[in-house]
């Protein structure tokens, strides 16, 4: 499995409860620009509207070479899903408070997949939490390493 792009934000941004492995619908030159790593996920989310999961707002660079014939970098594209993982995303949304945010996007075995995560939202207080609990982590690392004594 080969990393392509991460959405780092996500992490910090959301509470990341359950997470899903799904298929993307790509075109000729969209699968070229990925395999190349010149994909964004940062603004990208999912969109569940006719019994389909759509990707919005991932950005995919226009591949070079193409020339004319090349794609447009931020269309929807679609997400190929088990009808019960589509179920249970859409029932995550409509339970209220959770989004669908896409994670990263990684080549298995020559395809494109894309792992999602049913995310409840952080709020400032939340954020501040897991800053406080990692630089108290950092702490306890330093001092059983012997680099600094605990104040």
């Amino acid at each position: 499995m080969q990393v392509v792009a991460r959405n780092r934000k996500a992490g910090r941004d959301y509470f990341l409860e359950e997470r899903f492995e799904a298929g993307i619908v790509l075109r000729g030159t969209e699968i070229k620009a990925v395999r190349s790593g010149q994909v964004s996920l940062q603004e990208a989310h999912v969109r569940i509207s006719g019994g389909e999961a759509w990707l919005m707002n991932a950005h995919i660079a226009a591949y070079g070479p193409a020339s004319r014939s090349n794609h447009e970098p931020k269309r929807p594209r679609k997400l190929l899903l088990h009808r019960r993982e589509l179920d249970e995303l859409a029932g995550g949304i409509t339970r209220g408070g959770y989004t669908v945010i896409p994670t990263q996007l990684y080549l298995k075995r020559g395809l494109a997949k894309l792992e999602l995560a049913l995310a409840r939202g952080k709020q400032k207080h939340d954020k501040r939490q897991d800053l406080a609990d990692r630089d108290a982590r950092r702490e306890v690392e330093r001092a059983v390493r012997g680099k600094r004594v605990l104040r």
